[in-house]
């Protein structure tokens, strides 16, 4: 009884904040948000064409001056500038069921999950959801002691467990081997090593069942668990406090989240079993959320939803994790072409995707050489004054999904945002210099087909 008084509290609050804005349909704050886009891209042009042409006196050639600023400066100022509109029109929709009791299967897949398998089964085990929750972990040929962690879970905790063997590696082998004896109408894909908020589970329903019958999946809410370890845990935990859920809220809003992440989303079991399941990919999720989409389905984001994972703490675990992101993207736009998806929200939403390797390219090679010279050398060919119109939309960006994060997913949960200062300014001012490295080189690992490895 007292968790359905907090979570109808929590809930009530959640509506409460958004009764009093005015309603706009989707439609418009597409077309408000472009044309502001625009417009700041027209600006932008306009005032950087003293840099274009001193730009231009360097490498002896307009269209290339031009090509590196578009990268760096105008690309960039466009994304933010959609970005930050969208998130000041974004209006969650109220929640139409607030106690679901559906029936609803978690797949675990876990290969080598000793260390954490237990705890997760736990937090599943701890969920405040009055409907019957199945869980099926597959084991994908672990040599430790994993099966035998899940064994300890359902004894001493008398959990309705299924545990399956898949001995051909591939966490898509996994997935799709759990689908077959998923018997639920919903099913929720959870890494082995991610812990869910005790309403999470709750969330992803009550989102789903008051959804239009065409919402086929919900995304959760990822955040960072180990951000204490070291310095690049922290730098971390603010790109997924920050960065990957503005991206997630805005591309809610136009019901065409790019991910259900695979750590933890939502999805109608048919829908997933129509589509042919997960496909033989690094990025299987990626490639599953645009088939979803490509058949006509609306995908959610649903930020109260959230779930805990580990990041990583090693500089060459975090360039793997992240390459495989970088070379999931490029398997879902061979996978489905932006032009053949149905809607013009998806369509522009992965469309978008087409550009960011340009980004990551502008960002590694002149990007990096030109903060060496502004730096070093004192020389502002590229990096100089009128990269501030790019940097100021970042932080309003950042600034409204704090506030938002902070007062009303955390807040709601009763959750503490940690105090991470030093982690915000590296993230801010260092992590690109990182990133788009990192996912050049998952780029060129798509590219000439190399071996795909799951961890």
């Amino acid at each position: 009884m007292e968790n359905d008084i907090k979570l109808s509290n929590i809930v009530e609050k959640h509506e409460e904040s958004t009764k009093t804005r005015l309603y706009v349909p989707i439609k418009y704050k597409f077309i408000i948000s472009l044309v502001i886009s625009i417009l700041w891209v027209i600006f932008s042009y306009y005032v950087s064409i003293q840099w274009i042409l001193d730009l231009s006196e360097v490498t002896s050639s307009v269209f290339l001056a031009v090509f590196i600023i578009a990268g760096i400066a105008y690309v960039p100022g466009f994304m933010n500038a959609f970005l930050v509109s969208s998130l000041l029109l974004d209006k969650q929709p109220k929640f139409k069921v607030t106690y679901p009791e559906d029936e609803v299967t978690i797949l675990v897949a876990a290969y080598n999950e000793e260390a954490g398998i237990f705890n997760t089964l736990k937090y599943i085990k701890e969920q405040g959801y009055k409907g019957k929750i199945h869980t099926i972990v597959i084991n994908n040929n672990s040599n430790d002691n994993t099966c035998a962690q899940v064994e300890r879970a359902k004894k001493e905790m008398n959990m309705d467990i299924l545990l399956l063997h898949e001995n051909t590696p591939g966490k898509f082998n996994a997935l799709n081997h759990g689908l077959k004896h998923v018997k639920t109408k919903y099913v929720i894909t959870l890494d082995a090593d991610t812990l869910i908020h005790n309403k999470a589970v709750n969330y992803l329903i009550s989102r789903a069942n008051s959804a239009p019958d065409d919402v086929c999946a919900v995304a959760g809410s990822m955040l960072v668990r180990n951000s204490r370890e070291n310095l690049l845990a922290k730098i971390q935990e603010w790109d997924y406090f920050l960065s990957i859920a503005s991206i997630k809220r805005m591309q809610g809003l136009y019901q065409g989240t790019l991910v259900a992440q695979g750590a933890f989303s939502l999805y109608k079991t048919s829908v997933v079993q129509n589509v042919g399941g997960w496909s033989d990919a690094i990025g299987e999720d990626i490639v599953l959320t645009w088939k979803i989409l490509k058949q006509g389905y609306r995908v959610y984001f649903e930020p109260h939803a959230v779930a805990f994972t580990d990041v990583p703490t090693k500089l060459s675990h975090f360039a793997k994790q992240r390459s495989r992101w970088a070379r999931g993207m490029i398997e879902g736009l061979r996978e489905v072409k932006p032009w053949q998806q149905p809607s013009i929200y998806y369509k522009f939403l992965t469309g978008i995707d087409l550009f960011i390797p340009y980004m990551d390219l502008s960002y590694t090679f002149f990007w990096i050489p030109g903060v060496i010279l502004a730096v070093f050398f004192q020389k502002y060919y590229i990096v100089g004054p009128m990269m501030l119109l790019v940097f100021p939309l970042t932080l309003v960006s950042f600034y409204i999904l704090y506030y938002y994060q902070a007062h009303v997913v955390f807040k709601n949960l009763n959750l503490k945002v940690r105090k991470n200062t030093l982690g915000f300014f590296i993230f801010i001012l260092c992590y690109q210099i990182v990133m788009s490295p990192v996912s050049l080189y998952g780029y060129v690992q798509e590219l000439i087909g190399a071996k795909r490895v799951w961890k």
